[in-house]
């Protein structure tokens, strides 16, 4: 198994709980009323929530800044920037950054924050509900390298949300071409869109053709199939189920939070 999961997150099947900031200065729906202090202290209370709640780890993401873009304006990261830095001392957990949908965004921030894993589309080419959707892994690698950020986790989502592959390759193949080509140090798997579930068959045929590459289920985990995605990935990333009533655009609720994490825990 790639041997950094256990040394980041102190445990192995790792759940990392998204923290999904609110739109941000530059979105369609930013509150300038509010402003960033209303972002700021949102996000503020979800992450003691989280925490209280007793996850793995976190993942600041600008999950609210819909439509989204495929590269994306540099007030987006940097609005990111000023709330993780705000946050920063009441961080407890390893945490990582996704600036949607924007890999070397996602690394520059990372880096300037000093976040320990990005997760992000880096490879492929899609078709999206936000257009033609292409990336340029050699050029995210390079640039990844030039900035002195080598040491942060790249997760690739190799099955993204909102997009379809183009080619007609199987699943199998681009897991297995993904690896041996591009390096990642994990991989996620997702469901239709944030909170949807994740086909476990869909999961079985990326780990088993991953190697020692982790896999982790990126959508739709839950207390009631914990168990079950757990018995094949390498970990979990969970969002809309942490919230109330499982909604997406909700708060965070630490009850749920700790009922996820008690079946987690179990199934380890």
């Amino acid at each position: 198994m790639n041997d950094w999961i256990q040394p980041l997150f102190g445990t192995t099947k790792p759940v990392v709980a998204m923290l999904h900031l609110m739109p941000l200065p530059g979105d369609p729906h930013y509150d300038e009323t509010a402003g960033m202090a209303a972002v700021i202290d949102r996000a503020a209370r979800e992450l003691d929530g989280l925490q209280a709640g007793g996850v793995d780890a976190i993942m600041f993401s600008n999950e609210f800044s819909l439509p989204y873009l495929t590269k994306t304006e540099p007030l987006t990261a940097i609005a990111m920037a000023r709330i993780i830095g705000q946050l920063k001392s009441a961080i407890e957990v390893p945490f990582g950054v996704n600036v949607l949908w924007d890999g070397r965004a996602s690394i520059d921030l990372a880096k300037a924050t000093d976040a320990s894993f990005v997760r992000e589309i880096f490879t492929g080419v899609y078709s999206s509900d936000f257009g033609l959707w292409n990336t340029n892994i050699g050029e995210v690698a390079r640039h990844r390298h030039r900035i002195g950020a080598d040491h942060v986790k790249l997760l690739f989502n190799i099955v993204p949300e909102s997009a379809q592959y183009l080619s007609s390759r199987s699943l199998a193949s681009i897991t297995r071409t993904t690896v041996f080509a591009t390096g990642p140090d994990g991989l996620c798997v997702s469901g239709l869109t944030a909170g949807a579930p994740t086909d476990l068959e869909m999961l079985t045929i990326a780990k088993a053709n991953a190697g020692d590459t982790p896999v982790f289920v990126n959508t739709g985990v839950k207390a009631s199939n914990a168990a079950e995605q757990l018995a094949v990935a390498d970990g979990a990333v969970v969002g809309s189920y942490f919230k109330v009533d499982g909604v997406f655009e909700n708060e965070v609720d630490t009850a749920r939070v700790r009922e996820l994490m008690a079946a987690v825990k179990a199934a380890r």
